[in-house]
């Protein structure tokens, strides 16, 4: 099976060996010039599945410049085992693999990151500049350790993958249906190789602009709190809320896992007495985003073999990534704050406070509700943020024996993370509000004699509090490599690998949080205020210059809700930021504070050592592996003065076997088996032990604090794969894969409530109590799966229906993590089981082609259940597990070939336009985000000759 290789071997010796980093990996690319066509990039993409020791699955761009979808997380939701996730702002943003989002992302091989993360966000990386993508989903010795989910490999095109010269322009104009604009996208592909007397020589840059203007609409409920019912414990009011400490004593505990109680007659005791209770929604959150992004990438790969044994590269990757965004947010109390009476008195149609509500069937939950005099917000988000992310890389492969190859690289890169935030709330009481939380939830707004309230008008708004951060996240990294394989003349063990890697990273947070927290007349009439203003200034409806923002057309009747509002505009506020600041009294200096710095060193060694039987007659070959791993981390953090408090030393060892077998029962069947151990350091800002305070932003009468912890050590995982594959005809295959996950040291947030020091809250904070959350290791747990792929294209099928054919692939996930419950002083009470978060039990997607000489179609569609998505700040008396509803998308693509050289596209994305909902604790009466995502459409040309 195996045999000696040299840098000319032939493609079907080094294929065996496309998932290893080994000069044969690039070679495989160096034969297989281009590849076009559907069947085309599947019989690639399924060689390489074939041939590869590890479980991989590949994406392979079927012509120059082209994958099938918007970006690279996109184009891998058609993967078994991968789903997507975050959809929003016109695209796909997310990816986990095989339900877990611990991804380890790499660039022709090299880690890359953006900014103080440990990864690269690969929705940031153009389609265009891509050829290929490999998910592996188990993991050998050679390949680098970090992210328990799996490794997505990430690769451009060089020179030497094609024969001779190449130039390729690309161009889509993308519309966005809901933000009603249309949009570029543009790249350019020149490369071209030539042989001199120093060797053989090529150059290839590929360039990609994009840009996307888009627009996201939600509506969310807020959540649960108790309230008294139509007959309250002394002192208090019918429908009065409840707050955790109403009537001077604890009542009940905030960030309940399940909740409380939702029968009719459950009680509560307050002040000695025990009272029944309602639980209804404190208030509902309109947001209408819109914004525009700018993503550019470029890639230059020089390429240079003065010989058949050497080797030379040089490759610069950039990507870089703008975004302008501006939310026009509309905030309503729908609780009862004011003259509830009023509604009995003044209406007919309800004779008492019961008639202003109803109740779920069974329950103790207000379905809907009609209140007075409610307190409302708007608030002009504007937001900014900025990428640039470089790598450079300078390498050399030699064969320096006819067995014995060394392969080796220098790579540096840095990556620098910019935001900003400004925002200006509006605030007003609105007379009469009905809030209805049911299934998809809608609110609306009228005047005491019920006609439908204008909320347009800027004279109903007084100018509030203002809000002035920013953030900057910086990270540069060095990295050595140096790889080696030896081919022995031992028959059962033919080939050994070994290598080392070294990696020196460095990365620092800083930022700036302003915030007035008190209204513009309330900051201009201060006693104690230095420096004069105009009262006059603070009048929201004398802005006539460009401080009124109306939006139009909101949910376009999708949702029960007002259609527009005015806020202050994002721009406007962007453009005057001084002005305002002064306005209310803040410094326009203040600079932005250090947060954490660490240097962190990764040494890593590895070998693996490839060997083959026979078995019943028939061929048992294998990879056997051991990498060695030390990590030390030397972390700075800093407090909220930007005073340095905490200097620590961190360091990890870890020993990660990998084994890997293949069966070959005859040649279309393949049994593959796969053993191997990864782990997950720690985000560096979850290594910050010093406490950030939040206050009270939605009256319930405490805030939130939320830390880090030096102490955190690495999850770790224990990985079993077991996969049957039949390959069977022409872009035909498919597989049946079983797997489980084991991890270790889960990172889980720890809850207690606390009263620190007034010295440590901010001035002008509204409470002096907190629920502190910080991270440890403080969960175990199981993740296990299914995953069925099957593509198929028919032969011998009638003239018209060949080319006729169907990709699709299903994934049945099971997962628990047991984690302890806590009591009231953050100490552990206990525990319970709970599945991982972002885990669906069952997802698929099924793709129908159909390809011909001249053009090609694919209609596809994705779906993927029910997932727990995250937990909610713990503040309220809901459950807080936040679960996202099952989540769909049906997309269409047409490709025609003009000539040979000219291919034009139509694509459509998202047709179904699906309204994407989540829910506390998966119940059908806890609705709590639901948005409305564009559909999109997009025309586009590919010129290559």
């Amino acid at each position: 099976m195996f045999k000696r290789t040299l840098l000319s071997s032939s493609v079907a010796a080094v294929v065996a060996l496309a998932a290893q980093p080994t000069f044969a990996q690039d070679e495989a690319i160096l034969e297989e010039v281009i590849v076009t066509g559907i069947r085309g990039s599947l019989n690639r993409a399924i060689d390489i599945k074939r041939d590869s020791m590890s479980v991989v699955d590949s994406i392979v761009a079927e012509d120059i410049g082209k994958l099938p979808d918007n970006n690279v997380v996109e184009s891998l939701q058609r993967v078994a085992g991968v789903q997507v996730t975050d959809r929003g702002t016109g695209e796909v943003n997310a990816v986990l693999i095989r339900g877990l989002p611990d991804v380890s992302t790499t660039v022709n091989g090299r880690t890359m990151f953006t900014g103080t993360g440990r990864a690269l966000a690969l929705a940031d990386i153009p389609s265009t500049l891509v050829s290929r993508i490999d998910v592996s989903k188990s993991r050998s010795a050679d390949q680098y350790e970090n992210g328990i989910a799996g490794t997505i490999d990430v690769r451009t095109f060089r020179p030497f993958d094609f024969d001779g010269s190449r130039v390729s322009l690309a161009g889509r104009a993308i519309h966005q249906e809901r933000a009603e604009t249309t949009d570029p996208v543009l790249s350019a592909l020149f490369s071209n190789r030539w042989e001199t007397n120093a060797g053989e020589f090529g150059a290839l840059l590929n360039v990609s602009t994009a840009k996307t203007r888009y627009r996201d609409q939600t509506m969310n409920a807020g959540a649960a709190m108790p309230f008294f019912t139509e007959n309250p414990a002394s002192g208090f009011a019918p429908l009065e809320i409840i707050r955790p400490d109403t009537g001077g004593g604890t009542v009940w505990e905030p960030g309940l896992d399940r909740g409380l109680p939702t029968a009719p007659g459950s009680t509560l005791v307050v002040a000695g007495e025990e009272v029944p209770y309602y639980l209804a929604r404190d208030a509902l959150i309109i947001n209408d985003f819109t914004g525009e992004r700018e993503r550019h990438g470029a890639n230059l790969s020089l390429q240079f073999a003065p010989n058949d044994r050497t080797e030379y590269t040089f490759e610069a990757f950039y990507n870089g990534f703008r975004n302008e965004s501006f939310n026009n947010m509309y905030f309503s109390f729908v609780d009862w704050w004011g003259s509830l009476g009023g509604l009995v008195d003044d209406r007919d149609e309800f004779d008492s406070i019961s008639d202003t509500f109803n109740l779920y069937p069974g329950t103790n939950i207000i379905r809907d509700r009609t209140i007075r005099d409610g307190f409302n917000f708007t608030s002009g988000d504007y937001s900014r943020g900025k990428t640039d992310s470089y790598l450079f890389a300078l390498g050399g492969k030699w064969e320096l024996t006819d067995n014995l190859n060394i392969e080796s690289e220098i790579v540096y890169q840095q990556s620098d993370f910019e935001t900003q935030f400004f925002a200006m709330r509006g605030e007003s009481v609105r007379p009469e509000i009905r809030a209805n939380f049911d299934g998809r939830p809608g609110i609306e707004f009228f005047e005491y004699d019920g006609t439908p309230k204008d909320l347009t008008d800027p004279s109903e708004y007084a100018m509030g509090p203002i809000w002035n951060n920013a953030g900057e996240d910086s990270g540069e990294a060095m990295t050595f490599t140096v790889d080696g394989e030896y081919w022995t003349d031992i028959e059962f063990l033919p080939r050994v690998a070994f290598g080392f890697r070294w990696d020196d990273r460095n990365t620092a947070t800083r930022l700036r949080e302003q915030a007035s927290n008190r209204g513009c007349e309330a900051a201009v009439n201060d006693p104690d205020r230095e420096t004069s203003a105009d009262i006059a200034l603070c009048d929201f409806a004398s802005y006539d210059d460009g401080l009124h923002h109306i939006n139009s057309d909101f949910m376009k009747g999708r949702a029960t809700a007002p259609r527009s509002w005015v806020v202050a505009s994002g721009p406007y506020l962007r453009d005057n930021r001084d002005s305002f600041l002064n306005l209310y009294d803040m410094p326009t200096d203040v600079a932005m504070r250090q947060t954490f710095e660490v240097d962190e060193r990764n040494a890593a060694l590895y070998a693996t050592a490839d060997f083959e039987t026979h078995v019943a007659g028939r061929l048992l070959d294998g990879q056997v592996g051991l990498r060695y791993v030390d990590v030390e981390t030397d972390n700075v953090f800093f407090d909220q003065a930007g005073n340095p408090t905490t200097e620590s030393t961190t360091t990890n060892s870890e020993m990660l076997p990998s084994l890997m077998l293949r069966y070959h029962i005859n040649d279309e069947w393949l049994l593959r088996a796969a053993y191997s151990e990864t782990l997950r350091m720690p985000g560096f800002n979850d290594l910050n032990p010093n406490i950030t305070y939040n206050d009270d932003l939605s009256n319930v009468g405490y805030g939130t604090a939320n830390s880090g912890n030096a102490n955190l050590a690495p999850t770790t995982s224990q990985n079993l794969d077991l996969s049957l594959e039949w390959y069977f005809g022409d872009a035909s295959y498919a597989y049946l894969t079983l797997f489980q996950r084991s991890v270790d040291g889960l990172v889980i947030p720890f809850r207690e409530r606390i009263q620190p020091d007034a010295d440590d809250i901010p001035d002008g904070f509204l409470v002096d109590t907190f629920v502190w959350s910080r991270p440890d290791n403080a969960s175990d747990g199981t993740l296990q799966g299914v995953e069925l792929g099957f593509t198929y294209f028919p032969e011998n099928l009638p003239e018209q229906l060949d080319g006729l054919g169907v990709i699709t692939s299903a994934t049945f996930l099971d997962s628990e993590q047991t984690i302890p419950v806590f009591d009231e002083t953050g100490q552990p009470d206990g525990e319970m089981q709970v599945p991982f978060f972002g885990v669906s039990d069952f997802s698929y997607s099924i793709t129908a082609a159909y390809e011909r000489p001249t053009f090609d179609v694919r209609l596809s569609y994705v779906w993927r259940d029910t997932a727990l998505n995250r937990n909610e700040a713990a503040l309220f008396a809901n459950p807080l597990r936040i679960y996202r509803q099952p989540e769909e998308s049906l997309d269409f693509q047409f490709s025609y070939n003009v000539t040979d050289e000219l291919t034009v596209t139509f694509d459509a994305t998202n047709l179904t336009e699906q309204f994407t909902q989540e829910r506390y604790g998966d119940s059908a009466y806890f609705s709590h985000v639901n948005t409305l995502f564009s559909r999109t459409f997009a025309l586009g040309a590919r010129y290559s000759f």
